[in-house]
């Protein structure tokens, strides 16, 4: 286990961690969290041995294996599955010494490095690794295709890629939805939760968080809190604990003004005077509990946008796609959308990476013009467009108050101000304070803001702007969990309608009520929720796993080994003892080929039976309880274990067909 025992961290002149202690058991799954400049990825650095303690001690179990994502981007012309096969330390180890040994020609050596590789599962690496990639989205023709040919958000899912390929005891993740779209993230979520290690994740996603993990970590003001179970567990307990705590601070402090009002009324009294020094040494000797200073809250609305037109916007025949810059080629991506959006609609768009959401959204906020048909807008539409490039369009050298003045300007240019619209500074810096641009922030350069500012900077902008058709593209991706819950709430209030692309499922299910999909070229209602979409992803995923192992059996020849040729056939027979010898060879590679999966398969089993003892157990735990607190954290653990079974279960289904597979390869009688 890791334990941190009044363990002190500073960089510079902050303090990330004052005397914090905690213990992490072997395999636990733990979310840290905490507002953005905490400290999260300070604690990581010290995980890793990148930063150590100023004080206190930590330890960690020695030998072992950690994994992380390396934050650089890759680059070469290394393919993909070559640079995630990397990630397996041992196999890249067990691959030397066997090309080591071979130079020398040292049987004994060659004999011990293909043991190593035996033990590496050097046998189905390539086909593990490719499962990584076809899982984070990558498609079967990008497999062998050079790292320096992917774009950068598709090189750091080559890095995460490389990560989870690491054989590890501990596992670092920070941020790791950030570049992944929903299908993406669905299929890490069920890989994470069959890992077998310690797994420590931050996450502003707080679904994602409450299906990986058990366990939450919160990070405030140098402080270190262990709370059970995952992000909404974790928001309830600390609430509670918060409520508690103002509760005693409150009483406390009646107390103390009680005990002072009768200091100053005795103290010069003589028949009194030991009786309010008697009480003079209470307060002293009172140990003060401390007011809750809640984090900052930061909220917002979207101001009435005036009555709409009818409809906002109609789509007809419209092909959505780019027009080389060079050439002037079209590249259509959507084509043939007929649609209309109407006043109150509240569409999630979903579909994987690279199917076109967001140059339909260009195409919807005029950005792209469409490549074929026409847009129709309605009389007084007003569009609002984040999009997910929209932090870099922000001018560095500029302050918030000089982009809201020239945003300003330019609507009053146009002739474009609303009732209640004002260019006057005053104005202008009274609606950034309430996007916490109050005072010095709102003269403060954007080059030197965090993301999760910059993202904070343009939302205001786009409030300002007061559409009655809002495009969010991926809104959420710079936002900490307090700043996306003002989101859902202003969205939820709004009274316009709502086009939105994200990875954010608790977002989606908030302020979506219909959802359109974007799959192969085309647009279309999706007949379901997201829950149904979660279902439709696993099926495409199998779908996807099948053509995978039936193209690799067909290319292997009808037993998986090579096709006989007629060389072969002429052969003479072989000697009894030749053969014997020869069986006994196959039987040997056949063992160090199952011995990683029949391994595997006994760990599962264990697991699966102390699954399901403790499912027992809280079942029959659950008839005696009367708390409703206990009894909502028993149901939820009850779910949590019901999850973490038919996950288990399907591993242990999949184990066997490959396992049989194999021993059917290796004698196909």
């Amino acid at each position: 286990m890791i334990v941190l025992r009044d363990v002190t961290l500073r960089r510079g002149a902050k303090v990330v961690l004052e005397r914090a202690s905690v213990t992490l058991h072997a395999g636990e799954k733990i979310g840290l969290v905490g507002r953005n400049g905490a400290g999260k990825s300070s604690l990581f650095a010290l995980l890793l041995g990148e930063l150590h303690e100023d004080a206190g001690e930590l330890q960690r179990p020695r030998g072992w294996r950690t994994a992380h994502v390396a934050q650089h981007m890759p680059d070469g012309a290394q393919p993909a599955t070559a640079f995630v096969l990397d990630g397996d330390a041992r196999l890249v180890e067990a691959r030397a010494a066997l090309a080591g040994a071979e130079a020398a020609g040292d049987g004994e050596a060659i004999a011990l490095a293909h043991a190593r590789l035996a033990d590496a599962g050097a046998h189905d690496a390539p086909a593990r690794a490719q499962a990584l990639l076809l899982g984070l989205g990558f498609a079967p023709a990008e497999l062998e295709q050079p790292v320096g040919a992917f774009s950068g958000g598709w090189r750091m899912r080559l890095q995460l890629a490389r990560a989870l390929m690491s054989p590890s005891d501990l596992l670092l993740l920070d941020e790791p939805t950030n570049h992944l779209d929903l299908d993406a993230l669905v299929w890490l979520e069920g890989w994470l939760q069959r890992y077998p290690g310690t797994l420590i994740v931050i996450s502003h996603d707080r679904e994602f968080l409450d299906a990986v993990t058990r366990v939450t970590l919160h990070l405030e003001g140098g402080r270190l809190t262990r709370y059970a179970g995952g992000y909404s567990a974790f928001e309830e307990q600390r609430a509670q604990q918060q409520a508690q705590q103002q509760a005693a601070f409150e009483r406390q402090q009646e107390r103390i003004a009680h005990l002072q009002r009768f200091v100053e009324r005795f103290r010069a009294k003589a028949t009194k005077a030991r009786q309010a020094q008697s009480r003079l040494k209470a307060l002293a000797r009172m140990e003060r509990v401390a007011p809750v200073l809640a984090e900052a809250d930061f909220s917002f609305e979207f101001a009435e946008p005036g009555p709409p037109p009818n409809p906002l916007l109609v789509l007809h025949d419209v092909t959505a796609g780019y027009r080389d810059a060079a050439s002037g080629q079209a590249r259509p991506i959507v084509h043939g959308v007929r649609a209309s959006l109407l006043p109150g609609q509240r569409i999630g768009i979903l579909g994987a990476n690279g199917q076109g959401k967001s140059t339909l959204v260009k195409t919807l906020a005029g950005v792209l013009p469409p490549l074929q048909g026409r847009l129709q807008p309605g009389r007084g539409l007003r569009i609002g467009y984040f999009a997910q490039q929209e932090l870099e369009v922000l001018r560095t050298d500029e302050t918030p108050l000089e982009h809201l003045q020239r945003l300003a300007r330019d609507t009053e240019a146009a002739g474009a101000l609303l009732p209640g619209q004002s260019v006057r500074e005053q104005d202008l810096r009274s609606f950034l304070g309430g996007f916490q641009f109050g005072g010095e922030a709102a003269l403060q350069p954007v080059g030197t803001m965090s993301g999760g500012e910059k993202a904070r900077l343009v939302l205001a902008l786009l409030v300002w702007q007061r559409p009655n058709l809002l495009l969010l593209d991926e809104p959420t991706n710079h936002l900490d969990l307090a700043t996306r819950e003002a989101l859902a709430l202003a969205l939820a209030g709004f009274d316009g309608t709502v086009l939105l692309v994200s990875h954010d499922r608790a977002l989606l299910r908030r302020v979506c009520d219909t959802f359109w999909l974007v799959a192969a070229g085309r647009l279309q209602p999706f007949d379901g929720d997201l829950d149904d979409y979660q279902r439709h992803l696993q099926e495409v995923a199998r779908q996807r796993r099948e053509a995978l192992a039936a193209s690799r059996k067909s290319d292997s020849g009808p037993a998986g080994g090579a096709r006989p040729s007629a060389a072969h056939a002429a052969e003479p027979a072989l000697a009894p003892q030749e053969r014997r010898r020869l069986q006994a060879q196959q039987r040997q590679r056949l063992a160090e080929r199952l011995r990683p999966h029949q391994r595997e398969q006994q760990a599962l089993e264990a697991r699966m039976a102390a699954l399901q003892a403790e499912q027992a157990e809280l079942q029959e735990t659950l008839a005696s309880l009367r708390d409703g607190a206990t009894i909502a954290e028993a149901g939820r653990r009850l779910k949590a274990l019901e999850a973490e079974l038919a996950a288990a279960e399907e591993r242990w289904l999949l184990l066997v067909e490959t396992i049989e597979a194999l021993q059917r390869e290796a004698d196909p009688a």
